[in-house]
């Protein structure tokens, strides 16, 4: 059973003819960290290809592909305790799944520069993602914005929601 009020979503993004596009991905692939990696390899690009996942209103991952290179960005490690996904990602990222008494602080993992030279820094990534008030698909629109793929975002998220 799935909750219609928490969107869960996977989406690719990549150039072709020099211009940003972005596609729905199978909503399976939001538990399966290696299924999105091999998804996001199949996709021909003009250079890397990028994933963005929302889970819920929980946290989001952010993938960059290029060839075998895979850089990897989790919002919020204690996500781990209670998402597969989450708990994938620290394990690809070799970060140890938090302990118990540290649950309660809002903690980014992965490579926090995985689009810094498209415009979002370090420090704008980190403050987007430790914003509470903001739900994941709602970071995940603002990071489409900030790197100028914002349409082919939202028409990919819009496809998914109906």
């Amino acid at each position: 059973m799935t909750d219609v009020d928490a969107l869960d979503f996977a989406i690719v993004v990549y150039r072709e003819d020099d211009r940003w596009e972005a596609e729905m991905l199978p909503v399976g692939l939001t538990a399966d960290l290696h299924g999105l990696i091999h998804a996001l390899r199949q996709q021909p690009s003009m250079g890397a290809t990028i994933g963005l996942v929302a889970v819920g209103d929980d946290f989001f991952v952010a993938l960059r592909v290029f060839g075998e290179r895979v850089d990897v960005f989790l919002s919020d490690i204690t996500a781990s305790w209670d998402w597969p996904l989450a708990q994938q990602v620290l394990e690809y990222l070799d970060v140890p799944v938090p302990e118990e008494e540290e649950l309660d602080m809002v903690l980014p993992a992965g490579d926090l520069s995985i689009f810094s030279d498209l415009g979002l820094d370090e420090m704008e990534l980190g403050a987007l993602s430790g914003d509470l008030e903001l739900l994941p698909d709602e970071v995940l629109s603002s990071i489409a914005a900030r790197l100028g793929f914002s349409q082919p975002f939202e028409r990919a998220v819009d496809s998914a929601i109906g």
